[in-house]
């Protein structure tokens, strides 16, 4: 009597935000609209956040700290006033930025049958539209604590995607399904030396425009290297 193959592994693309599948770091540019909306002002809040986003990119940041920080005109707006000006910063900042290559690379994991995830370091607030426009349904992003008014409180909720904390969502988010990371045939797109800990998780790695530190290791270890965006030849 034949039997039946070894079902194959759910597959799983996850991908980072910032410096991947954008051009751009969006918390960092949501701070800097903020300053053109005159919610905040230009000398000291653009000396924090970018002091801020060096830390990031060093590997030092305090994300209670930053969130903090980044969510602070957020909470005193209000929710319509907030979700308004987002809808603003969609139309300015983030579509005009989404790339083809991006949508593209999307695609193809999504025509392989991939369950896809997005799993960043900003906030849920910033990033929820973001990956509703890149089509992608499941985010892990920070998650923000609400206040009393039902409004966000500038506190993290729970573990902050980030780092180490992105293994520790992932593996709650395959817990939640029955599945831990044997079950998984899984590939991760990254960009940074922060994502280093999921990177080394996941079944292929994939430095994605990474930056040096994380190409230095890609190089030194052997993992695929992707310019996603690269200049186009003339």
């Amino acid at each position: 009597m034949s039997t039946d193959p070894t079902p194959q592994r759910p597959r799983l693309a996850l991908f980072d935000l910032d410096h991947t599948l954008l051009p751009l770091d969006s918390d960092y540019e949501w701070g800097e609209f903020t300053i053109r909306l005159g919610w905040c002002e230009r000398g000291e809040f653009g000396r924090r956040n970018q002091a801020f986003y060096d830390d990031y990119v060093a590997g030092r940041l305090d994300v209670h700290d930053y969130v903090r920080f980044a969510t602070e005109a957020v909470c005193q707006r209000g929710q319509q006033a907030a979700e308004a000006a987002h809808a603003q910063f969609m139309r300015e900042v983030i579509q005009p930025a989404i790339r083809p290559e991006a949508l593209d690379l999307l695609a193809r994991h999504r025509a392989a049958g991939d369950e896809l995830v997005i799993i960043t370091a900003t906030n849920e607030f910033v990033t929820r539209p973001i990956a509703r426009a890149l089509g992608v349904e499941q985010l892990l992003a920070v998650e923000l604590a609400r206040g009393a008014n039902g409004w966000y409180s500038g506190a993290i909720h729970g573990v902050p995607s980030m780092r180490e904390g992105k293994v520790q969502r992932m593996d709650a988010w395959l817990a939640a399904r029955g599945l831990a990371w044997q079950d998984v045939d899984s590939t991760f797109y990254s960009d940074s030396f922060n994502d280093v800990p999921l990177l080394e998780r996941v079944t292929r790695p994939v430095a994605t425009n990474p930056d040096a530190r994380l190409r230095a290791l890609a190089t030194e270890r052997g993992w695929p290297i992707l310019e996603l965006f690269a200049p186009k030849a003339p």
